[in-house]
């Protein structure tokens, strides 16, 4: 009898423990536009731009790119400089939502 309540209960705390370690598209939208898309943009970069659309990218690929920027050993400075103030949640985020995007 205890069991069968337990398991419910167990559940829960599986699904709610999962759900609070996904990435917040939300929190990754608000940077993408607020930092990314000034050189980026959100679908595609601007006409002539030098950098390259994230939308719609391997989002491990731009997790590790970001982590390797942040840390320095890939080297950019406009890169080295942005990347080196986002925490492992920033990243995920913004990776997460530029990952759901259609490039």
């Amino acid at each position: 009898m205890k069991v069968s309540i337990y398991v419910p209960v167990l559940l829960a705390g599986v699904l709610f423990a999962s759900n609070s370690q996904a990435a917040n598209l939300y929190a990754g939208e608000s940077m993408a536009e607020e930092v990314c898309s000034q050189c980026h943009g959100i679908k595609k970069p601007a006409e002539g731009s030098p950098f390259p659309s994230l939308a719609g990218r391997d989002v491990a690929y731009l997790r590790q790119a970001l982590k390797d920027y942040r840390d320095k050993t890939r080297v950019s400075d406009i890169m080295n400089s942005i990347a080196g103030s986002l925490s492992d949640t920033d990243i995920k985020n913004v990776t997460a939502y530029y990952g759901k995007q259609k490039p």
